[in-house]
């Protein structure tokens, strides 16, 4: 391997061997001091190619300079201490930001793209007179650029799923509300498919529900439901003995001759679980099992309700 001392040109960069004596951290300490040098203009090209490429979009141009700023910094930060663990979080809590603004994934790797190339044209610029000492610059600089786009992308991927699954979460619970209509009484009303997902969400909450209303009686009306599977159909018979085993009774309305059928189809002694066949029947019921004395006569167009003596 040739000993020729190679001198770069206009650069201040110290000469080395041809052959390249540098350790990989020494050259990613030469590249991070060049990026340090020029960070106002690098990043200033950088936000162009963001705007010319018409990502980030839903963000001022005001917000994407702040953004990049703190993302190029942290970039070089990571190439100075190889360590990802701070750029993580900082992906985490960039992420936490721009998501509600409508940012997709796609923009966030095509910026981190953006800036490695920009990063990489820099480099090319530099050492144009000692292609074996760019080549390897590159060698080092490439594989921790690769690390750090695919940190910043599992990180945003990470972080979308987990806005997602709280979304998700926000809909299943409004789609089941509990809802407390007197004093330990307790109505789940169901409308749409039960899926086993929806299914066990719904016992969760219906659990919850009773332990923080110190609920005695549960209306679960499933006039809605169209037609319910046999593992669902287990799911709804276990929520039933649950809610026994926390001190409540349930009662189930609105059953439909197919789920009747498919209850029986499992096994489900229908006899032993408590069901009337409107929801009107249901609370009537669950008020006199609670010591309410519900009377039929009517005056003035109004159902009179009375307190009996607690039982």
């Amino acid at each position: 391997m040739s000993k020729r001392e190679v001198n770069m040109k206009d650069t201040g960069t110290p000469s080395h061997p041809a052959g390249g004596s540098e350790a990989p951290s020494e050259l990613l300490r030469e590249l991070v001091a060049h990026l340090r040098q020029n960070r106002t203009q690098l990043r200033e090209e950088w936000v162009v190619r963001i705007t010319e490429t018409r990502l980030l979009t839903a963000m001022t141009k005001e917000e994407i300079f702040a953004e990049a700023t703190s993302v190029y910094d942290s970039y070089v930060e990571a190439l100075e201490t190889e360590a990802f663990e701070a750029l993580q979080a900082y992906a985490r809590n960039l992420s936490e930001r721009i998501i509600p603004r409508g940012v997709e994934t796609h923009e966030v790797v095509g910026i981190v793209l953006l800036l490695r190339d920009v990063l990489a044209r820099s480099l090319f610029a530099k050492y144009q007179t000692d292609f074996k000492k760019l080549n390897r610059i590159l060698d080092a600089y490439e594989p921790a650029a690769n690390r750090i786009a695919n940190t910043v992308a599992v990180g945003f991927v990470q972080e979308r799923e987990r806005v997602i699954r709280q979304q998700q979460e926000a809909i299943r619970e409004l789609s089941t509300p509990v809802l407390q209509v007197r004093e330990r009484l307790l109505i789940l009303p169901i409308i749409g498919v039960i899926d086993p997902q929806r299914a066990r969400q719904l016992t969760e909450q219906l659990l919850r529900g009773i332990r923080t209303n110190r609920a005695k009686v549960v209306v679960i009306d499933i006039t809605g439901v169209a037609a319910m599977d046999v593992t669902v159909a287990n799911h709804l018979v276990q929520t039933v003995e649950a809610s026994r085993l926390l001190g409540a009774t349930v009662i189930v309305t609105g059953l439909s001759p197919e789920i009747a059928q498919t209850l029986v189809t499992i096994g489900v002694d229908l006899g032993k679980m408590n069901t009337v066949g409107d929801l009107q029947g249901g609370i009537e019921q669950a008020e006199r099992l609670l010591g309410y004395k519900v009377e039929a006569e009517r005056l003035l167009g109004y159902k009179v309700e009375t307190l009996a003596e607690p039982r």
